[in-house]
């Protein structure tokens, strides 16, 4: 079917996106725009706007945008073909006759259709049969209940060659072979490709049976078979459950990856339904799409043993190029010698729970299989750390997220190999190892330096950094709206500082189209005209994004991590003010600890904006230096 631009447009326009929106959305009006909380991730502070004038939504806070089509694709789950023909019947409008290659594919595909359906009917009468008893047994030891054999759709193949075959006469040979039902060997009569097999239907995303697995009963190999590649089954494109998955990831905002298909099935008896699983192959990159269009970080959950975790690191290189803000994966590794079918039988969907809740972060499970991957005694064998984690950062495309890793990985080795440094103890402490026993801890003097007496009331924004950041917004406004939701921290600065940023958030929400010139114009027309034109002189500040010329990707990356900084510095000042207060009024070993690791934290921070003045030899190793 040919779809020309001009019918896109039109069906687009007869769409009024905020009702389409609105039927699953709460929107309400804000000038001419509506809002609401955004549908692709979970948040409190409505940031996700509906244009019907210009005919797309747009989420400031995980940049999810697109138009009427997106939208029934991205948050329906539909394909795309199937968008546009609900959106067309919803206009009044006719779909484009098909063109005769098309339409003789698709009544050929149709067929095979019907032929899949009907060898699932057949499969499920043979399970409840006479022969089918022994099958039955292997579903009641499996702890399958009739209900979930009867979702699920289960049958049975009998140990026979040419059963399949004769109750599916109608449909011919050449059909049969080409649905992956019969294996034609030459010189000799088509056979069932499945025999003697509890049979599972594979389903498309629309609830089409389109392949089998088939586990074997008793003894023998493989014990697993799936449907060859047809033209409606492709494996790596396919993931098992996804009809039933995907409406079911779109309420709880998370889906999961599991080995088999009797890991699916138990989990969904267990009332877990949102999970899937890829088909006798490693996750592909059309596969990890699939998911990310479901939930932002799918979570893949695989056996401890050594096949499993080789599986989840391979997962985890293949979808490195493919890694967006907000999007990533999650990895739960199960007990050795369990699967997700085990553990939930021996201890309830409550033991997956909670190991679901104590999921690794992707770049958790990289750097602890990275090293782990060899000694790291020698400065050669760390160098080779360094350069194996710089190569998996280089992996990724999107700029900003290579950045994140390479700073969180720089930052990893850092720990790792930090020299040994003097402990922290407060001025006029002595550790408690000095102390005579009974001996009360005093508290420090105040403090008497000029750079001490200068340091910001504790929780307040760091104004020097706020001055940056605004001057890198102004040259940059399209970052604007990447960083809407957390930015709102920032309205904390007080007088021209915060004024002005107020006014740049305004003026960017109201026109998204904003360049840095006609930014500064806007707001010199509010009276702002001296304090931007001040913070755009600041390019003598020592960062990449207050410059007028550079890498516009560097620049991107660094007020990424910059605005980061920022906003986690008053968090950490005022925990560190608390837990400094805390052991003054009543020292114990527990609240000396919590003011350590509070002050390497903020000494954290002052790394990272450190390592956004000054260029080093960790960060050329890491390849964040231009060439």
């Amino acid at each position: 079917m040919s779809l020309s631009p001009a019918f896109l447009d039109e069906l687009r326009a007869r769409t009024s996106l905020s009702a389409l929106v609105g039927k699953t959305v709460k929107l309400t009006k804000a000038g001419r725009e509506y809002k609401g909380c955004c549908p692709f991730h979970n948040e409190k502070t409505p940031s996700f706007y509906v244009n019907d004038e210009k005919g797309f939504y747009h989420c400031f806070g995980c940049s999810a945008h697109g138009d009427a089509i997106r939208w029934m694709t991205d948050q329906r789950g539909l394909p795309f073909i199937d968008a546009v023909k609900e959106l067309a019947a919803a206009a009044g409008m006719e779909m484009p006759a098909p063109d005769p290659r098309a339409a003789q594919k698709a009544e050929r595909q149709k067929g095979l259709h019907d032929a899949m359906a009907e060898a699932q009917a057949w499969f499920v009468s043979q399970l409840s049969g006479i022969s089918g008893g022994e099958a039955r047994t292997l579903t009641e030891r499996r702890g399958l209940s009739s209900l979930t054999v009867r979702d699920f759709g289960i049958g049975f193949a009998p140990d026979a060659r040419g059963k399949l075959r004769t109750a599916l006469k109608e449909y011919g040979d050449p059909a049969l072979v080409e649905a992956g039902l019969l294996i034609s060997v030459e010189g000799k009569e088509p056979y069932d490709r499945f025999r003697g097999r509890l049979m599972i239907p594979i389903r498309d995303q629309r609830g089409r049976v389109i392949a089998f697995g088939g586990r074997v009963i008793g003894d023998g190999e493989p014990k697993y078979l799936n449907s060859p590649d047809t033209p409606l089954f492709d494996k790596g494109r396919t993931l098992y459950n996804i009809d039933r998955a995907a409406p079911a990831a779109r309420k709880t905002n998370r889906v999961f990856v599991v080995e088999g298909y009797m890991d699916v099935i138990a989990l969904a008896q267990a009332g877990i339904a949102e999970s899937v699983a890829p088909l006798g192959t490693a996750l592909t990159e059309h596969q990890l799409e699939r998911l990310w269009r479901m939930v932002d970080v799918p979570t893949l959950c695989f056996d401890g043993d050594s096949a499993g975790q080789k599986a989840a690191i391979r997962a985890a290189h293949r979808a490195l190029p493919m890694l967006a803000p907000g999007r990533s994966l999650a990895f739960v590794t199960l007990p050795d010698g369990q699967d997700p079918d085990d553990l939930v039988k021996a201890r309830g969907a409550g033991a997956f729970e909670a190991l679901v809740r104590e999921a690794e972060p992707l770049v958790d499970r990289l750097w602890k299989h990275e090293f782990a991957a060899e000694p790291l005694a020698t400065p050669e064998q760390r160098a080779g750390l360094k350069r194996r984690l710089g190569e998996l950062a280089q992996a990724i495309a999107d700029p900003s997220v290579r950045a994140e890793y390479q700073n969180e990985f720089r930052h990893r080795f850092d720990e790792a190999f930090a020299r040994p440094r003097n402990g922290f103890a407060p001025r006029g402490f002595a550790p408690r190892a000095d102390r005579r026993p009974g001996q009360r801890w005093t508290p420090p003097p105040p403090p008497i330096t000029e750079d001490a007496k200068a340091v910001r009331p504790a929780g307040s924004i760091d104004r020097v950094l706020a001055k940056a950041v605004l001057a890198g917004l102004i040259r940059h406004p399209a970052e604007i709206a990447r960083h809407m939701e957390v930015l709102g921290s920032l309205r904390l600065v007080d007088g021209a500082l915060g004024r002005l940023f107020e006014a740049v958030v305004d003026v960017a929400l109201e026109d998204r189209a904003l360049d840095s010139g006609r930014l500064v114009t806007i707001l010199a027309r509010s009276g702002f005209e001296a304090v931007a034109s001040d913070l755009l002189r600041a390019d003598t500040m020592p960062y990449s994004f207050t410059q007028r010329t550079g890498d516009e990707h560097r620049a991107r990356a660094d007020l990424d991590e910059a605005i980061a900084i920022l906003v986690a510095g008053p968090e950490v000042e005022a925990a560190l003010a608390d837990a400094t207060s805390a052991m003054q009024a009543r020292f114990t070993d527990e609240a000396f600890e919590r003011q350590v690791a509070l002050v390497k934290e903020k000494q954290a921070l002052e790394l990272r904006l450190a390592n956004l003045v000054q260029s080093n030899e960790d960060a050329r190793a890491f390849g964040a230096e231009d060439d």
